[in-house]
């Protein structure tokens, strides 16, 4: 069965004033439908520059990505932005939320965007926020909410266009533990339930063990999977670097 999300050899490299920084290297991944995958590793080791790039908010400097049967690298940027409003959905630490808007108008405006028809849009906000738990909050703004209750308007959000995947960059970053673990309880129970393949990154050991499946990063590669460490290509005639 194809993986519903996949990165081939993602190297990521920005230039500096103090010369490249080499943020992702060849860094190999496979997520199926059904299965939540979190990327763990300290501060600055690649996990938002690996989910940029899964996600398609950013180029790979070379490498490939495939959703489902598309490669998503080689799309224009008007294609790669109708594949992420099709098959991706994003939740962010920063829970990104329109304060002047109720928590169903903000659920409701990637679809608004997508030109989903009123009826559709209607059914599917409630039905994401049901699936959150929030079916009794559609009319409260963010400033009403509390921040586990803000985040869980991100996650009604990202899964309101019905994606194949869900990329979740620190989505527990602000708040506190108990409920950093009830929003993970409820990816983990939205990707099962739904089928979504989800890519989640903390730095929270404690939200590990919600996982499928654990991969790590160090200094921009990846070095162990579920705990087995991932064998370093040694530079040589095959490997220039």
């Amino acid at each position: 069965m194809t993986p519903a999300l996949r990165g081939e050899k993602l190297t990521r490299t920005f230039s500096s004033p103090a010369g490249d920084v080499h943020a992702c290297i060849d860094i190999d991944i496979e997520v199926a439908a059904g299965e939540l995958v979190v990327v763990r590793g300290a501060s600055g080791a690649g996990k938002t520059t690996l989910l940029n790039l899964l996600g398609g908010l950013d180029r790979p400097t070379s490498g490939t990505v495939w959703l489902g049967d598309v490669e998503a690298t080689s799309l224009d940027e008007d294609a790669l932005a109708a594949l992420r409003r099709e098959r991706l959905g994003f939740v962010f630490q920063s829970f990104g939320l329109i304060p002047i808007l109720s928590a169903a108008e903000n659920v409701e405006l990637p679809l608004r965007i997508a030109k989903t028809p009123p009826a559709e849009r209607d059914q599917r906000v409630a039905e994401a926020l049901r699936l959150v738990g929030l079916d009794g909050h559609a009319a409260q703004r963010p400033g009403e909410l509390s921040g586990g209750q803000q985040q869980r308007v991100g996650i009604a959000r990202a899964i309101a266009a019905r994606p194949h995947v869900l990329i979740a960059d620190e989505p527990t970053g602000q708040l506190d533990s108990r409920t950093a673990a009830t929003v993970m309880d409820l990816i983990g129970d939205l990707v099962h339930s739904q089928g979504l393949a989800a890519v989640v990154s903390t730095h929270d050991p404690l939200l590990v063990e919600r996982a499928d499946r654990v991969i790590e990063l160090h200094d921009g590669r990846l070095t162990s999977i579920d705990g087995r460490p991932v064998p370093r290509v040694v530079a040589g005639a095959d490997d220039p670097r």
